[in-house]
């Protein structure tokens, strides 16, 4: 998982904070869209796609404040992906909130 290659560039005083923290919120994100996806209703599955969009714009202001305080940790690539994924859970709650889809 990239998160955790560009993690395990940050500085080790971050082991509890930044990295810990990134690392969570990026397993979160595909850890809800399967439960949810497990659930018996489509109301159920929203709400754990709702959750996953959460964790990735908590990763995504995580990212932020990485980049702001390790300027040389190359974390481009992982945006572009987590932009994608944020893209994507948009797509699928807006179409299971459509009636008959």
């Amino acid at each position: 998982m990239l998160i955790y290659k560009i993690t395990g560039k940050l500085p080790r005083e971050e082991i509890f904070g930044l990295t810990s923290q990134m690392r969570r919120s990026a397993i979160s994100i595909p850890s809800n869209i399967a439960e949810g996806k497990k659930r018996k209703t489509r109301a159920d599955f929203i709400q754990f796609l709702r959750i996953a969009d959460g964790s990735a714009a908590e990763l995504e202001t995580q990212m932020i404040i990485a980049r702001e305080l390790y300027p040389k940790i190359p974390f481009v690539n992982s945006e572009l992906l987590l932009t994608e994924v944020q893209k994507m859970l948009a797509v699928m709650i807006k179409k299971l909130q459509t009636p008959n889809s």
